[in-house]
């Protein structure tokens, strides 16, 4: 797997990365989600400049112009509930894809540190030879993306994968990469290095999902 991790690069990024992890600004909802929009923004163009693209003639009011524009179609695909305000930023700029979601949550059996990942809704459109993105912001264990990659195999064979995350861990990424096709690219934000008994990344940020909606039962 290809990573592209742009913690010790200086942009933007940092910024929005800050106030999603501060536990104070974290506290607003709205602004939370905002930033995670954000930088799904920034990923999805740090992704468009590794794509293959193709030359269109624009017709303007006085003349034409040859532009490059991307090839390939895509899917965008997220991961319930967490990756919601991600994939609204890519779909911000791939706003000709096409869309996928599944739900995947840990269940823990015994109320202990084990857990499972459960798939239970999945509505995706045909992957073959298209570019798959996928969106999880939250990149722990690496367990879910890899019960994701099962689940999508039902539909088709994507040209490429890309994964967009927000924080992960360096477990996650490596076992991410030890299931995922040696061509997949990991566009990330920041990898942390420890995780919980529970699987939760530190320092990260908490529960994405809550943060973002709110608090489950």
């Amino acid at each position: 797997m290809i990573v592209h991790h742009f913690e010790d690069q200086n942009s933007l990024l940092n910024q929005f990365m800050a106030e999603i992890r501060d536990e104070v600004i974290q506290k607003d909802r709205m602004r939370f989600r905002r930033n995670i929009q954000r930088m799904g923004e920034i990923l999805g163009y740090e992704l468009s400049k590794s794509l293959e693209y193709k030359n269109k003639t624009v017709k303007t009011p006085f003349g034409t112009k040859d532009i490059s524009i991307p090839s390939d179609q895509f899917v965008l695909c997220s991961v319930l509930r967490a990756g919601l305000p991600l994939h609204q930023g890519l779909l911000n700029y791939f706003d000709h894809a096409e869309n996928a979601f599944i739900s995947a949550y840990r269940h823990h059996p015994d109320g202990g540190d084990a857990f499972e990942v459960i798939v239970k809704y999945f509505a995706a459109p045909d992957l073959n030879n298209k570019i798959l993105i996928l969106t999880d912001p939250m990149l722990a264990t690496g367990k879910t993306l890899e019960n994701v990659l099962k689940a999508l195999k039902e539909h088709g064979n994507p040209k490429q994968i890309h994964i967009i995350s927000v924080i992960g861990s360096k477990a996650g990424v490596h076992h991410v990469s030890s299931v995922f096709p040696e061509n997949t690219h990991l566009w990330i934000a920041a990898i942390d290095d420890e995780l919980t008994s529970k699987g939760y990344i530190i320092p990260g940020l908490g529960d994405a999902g809550d943060l973002a909606y709110g608090i489950k039962l």
